[in-house]
């Protein structure tokens, strides 16, 4: 497996370098972000292993780059800071995992392994579908880039069928998705894909008769 060391500390990436490759890993590293970035577009890896602070492109911009380009290479990003919103923000733009510093080699390790075994595929940070943008970590929509406000359940909603758009969605997943099998009726269902159809037209969920529903675009 190729990996990617992305860290602007030489000492810790001359460790990393040595220890993974006594893994069986091969090592490829960069200094700053700007050089990262470079590499993981040009050469095709396995992992990411990116700090958040670098010099000329910090790790956020790195992972948000790499997405907009439709690299999903698993990133595992690594920082000094531990607080809560500093995870979900490394998570929100596009990173796949988060380790703070310092850290345990074995647990570093594992989580790589963990990485590489996941099935490959987009895990876009924001989902569109058609002239429909939806942003998870803002809980904002916008369609045709004008702003359209949804209320919880309808964000959640859209949100589903936008993750699977690939395939038709009957009416029992959406209902134990999204109302969590709370003992909703089924209709309830139809009636909230008629909400997102009078916001964001009637073309933006279509009906698929005896199947379900699935996302237009």
């Amino acid at each position: 497996m190729r990996v990617l060391v992305v860290d602007d500390e030489r000492g810790l990436t001359r460790a990393l370098e040595r220890g993974l490759a006594a893994e069986g890993f091969a090592v490829d590293v960069a200094h700053d972000g700007e050089r990262g970035l470079t590499l993981a577009t040009d050469t095709e890896y396995d992992a990411i292993v990116l700090d958040i602070m670098l010099p000329r492109r910090n790790g956020y911009d790195v992972v948000t780059a790499l997405r907009e380009r439709g690299i999903w290479t698993p990133v595992l990003l690594l920082s000094a800071k531990d607080g809560e919103h500093d995870v979900a923000d490394g998570l929100d733009v596009g990173a796949d995992d988060y380790l703070t510093k310092p850290f345990s080699f074995v647990v570093l390790v594992a989580r790589l392994r963990a990485l590489v075994r996941r099935p490959a595929g987009a895990r876009p940070a924001v989902l569109a579908a058609g002239d429909v943008v939806l942003d998870p970590a803002t809980r904002t929509v916008t369609k045709a880039g004008a702003p359209v406000h949804l209320t919880t359940r309808e964000l959640a909603l859209l949100e589903y069928l936008m993750r699977h758009h690939d395939r038709v969605v009957g009416k029992v997943e959406l209902r134990d998705h999204v109302w969590d099998g709370s003992g909703e009726d089924l209709n309830v269902v139809e009636v909230y894909v008629g909400y997102l159809r009078r916001k964001l037209g009637r073309d933006a969920v279509t009906t698929v008769r005896g199947a379900g529903y699935r996302v237009a675009g």
